[in-house]
């Protein structure tokens, strides 16, 4: 169990160096999205997650547990999603003493790319100076999530 605090970007570009980093693929599907109750694939490690809310600013930060699975019983509970299943490469971007998430997304949802950002306190989350090729904050704005994304997909 642990608490995420997350920001969330629009971008204006990619950046030039894209290709050099590393990164994950990963398909993840919803069985609910209130609350948040879903599988995913990550390379090749399998588990499901719940995401609560929590605090007082619940865009920002929430709860979430991990459940770990077998690709068994992923590729079962990925075939009872309840909306489209999303798959997207995930870059890991050093900035700071922070990683960029920058998550390209796969059809239907591409061209959508989304940056996140992970922090230690609310405070670090406040204080996140973006970098200049990041656009609009959209953290908490219910369209960008992967949930609300899963249920509407054109």
């Amino acid at each position: 169990m642990g608490m995420e605090i997350e920001r969330k970007f629009t971008i204006k570009k990619m950046p030039d160096d894209i290709k050099s980093y590393p990164f994950h693929i990963i398909e993840q599907a919803y069985l609910t999205t209130e609350p948040a109750i879903r599988v995913r694939r990550e390379d090749e490690e399998y588990y499901m997650t719940y995401k609560g809310t929590g605090g007082e600013n619940t865009s920002l930060a929430h709860e979430e547990y991990n459940l770990p699975l077998t690709k068994e019983a992923y590729e079962t509970l990925s075939s009872k999603a309840d909306g489209a299943v999303i798959r997207k490469k995930r870059y890991l971007i050093g900035y700071g003493a922070y990683t960029i998430e920058l998550d390209v997304f796969g059809a239907p949802f591409s061209p959508l790319v989304i940056a996140e950002v992970e922090f230690p306190t609310v405070e670090e989350a406040d204080a996140f100076r973006a970098p200049g090729w990041f656009d609009e904050d959209v953290t908490g704005q219910r369209q960008y999530s992967n949930a609300w994304l899963s249920r509407h997909p054109s």
